[in-house]
């Protein structure tokens, strides 16, 4: 793999620098924190697809979801460990928040996040899904552990490989009604 250009260099530090000057000394530093958190593994996303089929209501589409989460946090490691790209290390922003590990990109919390927009949007309403994707791709570059390029390339990854496992369920239940 290739390292990054120079450009794309630049306007990763400049936005990570400049989303830390506006959001580092607001309350957007504990909602970022609850986000990871939450995130973290995936865990939070899967919790709320297994509390919505719980409901026994649409449970072929939260299980699709949920089926949609892992493949995106599945795929995000497996290329996380592919590019092996560093986390941001800049001594202006340090990290505000512990990592599992020291690899960066893609985003693993985007992939998933931009998943369970996918998978669950259809249950609980597309634009509060993506509105919280958007806030879940800005809290990891404000705690300082991602590139902005790392989350938006983790929410695309994550979005594509949801909705291709979204679809696929779907149908193959439609086939066996």
């Amino acid at each position: 793999m290739t390292a990054p250009s120079a450009a794309l260099i630049r306007i990763d530090h400049a936005v990570l620098r400049s989303t830390r000057r506006a959001l580092g000394d607001t309350p957007a530093v504990a909602v970022a924190r609850g986000l990871s958190h939450f995130g973290e593994h995936a865990l939070g996303w899967l919790a709320l697809g297994a509390a919505g089929w719980a409901t026994g209501r649409r449970r072929e589409e939260w299980a699709a979801g949920m089926a949609g989460v892992v493949a995106a946090h599945a795929a995000g490691v497996a290329v996380k460990r592919v590019v092996r790209r560093g986390r941001p290390s800049l001594e202006d922003v340090p990290s505000l928040v512990g990592t599992p590990s020291r690899l960066s990109f893609p985003s693993a919390h985007s992939c998933s996040t931009a998943a369970a927009a996918v998978g669950f949007g259809p249950m609980l309403g597309r634009p509060p899904m993506v509105a919280l994707t958007g806030v879940m791709l800005v809290s990891r570059v404000l705690l300082g552990v991602h590139y902005p390029s790392d989350v938006v390339s983790g929410a695309v990854l994550g979005s594509g490989v949801a909705a291709a496992v979204r679809r696929r369920m779907i149908r193959d239940a439609g086939r066996k009604a």
